[in-house]
């Protein structure tokens, strides 16, 4: 499924130009995951490049459909120069191959945790997966393949993403949201959750 990471690389080409920065990470038994880096004078994004080669498949399904079931790739945008997020590239390539190592379906409204800061310092160890198709519009393939959606993260604190399990990814965004949040700020403190 080469083809199709050659794909997502041109759609990213269009969107965000060139990368400056590129990382590979493979994990024992994992396709190989690459992350592309994309900076500027203010933002530095993150995009992972290799989830998308194979369809994620429900974890309970006998036997894995090679065409069918949903394509991702994850996009992180943060402010640059506030903190040492390169770092965050083997994070990122955890949470990519997470379809591959543990089975599950990465969407929007779910949190992914990697269990320790996404980077040295950082106050985030997980992230909300949010609604794609405004930074970088979905990649759409032949029939029978889904298309390819790039879904932003959004870092959370440790007491964010325990507030988010009770009460909901909308709910912690509309906190987000009463509070003013600069949630591309790499080194915020958590919201008010009281």
């Amino acid at each position: 499924m080469s083809d199709v990471l050659e794909l997502v690389e041109a759609r990213l080409l269009m969107a965000l130009g060139k990368p400056d920065a590129r990382a590979a990470v493979t994990f024992l038994g994992t396709d190989r995951i690459e992350v592309l880096r994309y900076a500027d004078a203010e933002l530095v994004r993150y995009v992972t490049l290799g989830m998308s080669a194979n369809p994620m498949t429900d974890p309970s399904a006998v036997l894995a459909d090679p065409l069918r079931g949903p394509r991702a790739e994850l996009v992180l945008t943060v402010r640059n120069g506030r903190a040492d997020t390169d770092k965050v590239l083997r994070s990122l390539a955890v949470l990519a191959a997470s379809p591959q190592v543990e089975g599950v379906i990465v969407a929007p409204g779910a949190s992914l945790d990697v269990g320790e800061p996404l980077w040295p310092g950082a106050p985030f160890t997980s992230v909300l997966v949010t609604e794609g198709g405004g930074l970088v519009e979905d990649l759409e393939l032949d029939d029978p393949m889904e298309p390819v959606r790039f879904l932003p993260l959004l870092p959370m604190t440790p007491n964010e993403a325990a507030w988010k399990r009770v009460h909901g990814a909308a709910a912690l965004e509309e906190r987000w949201l009463q509070h003013g949040t600069d949630l591309r700020d790499p080194l915020r403190s958590g919201v008010p959750l009281d």
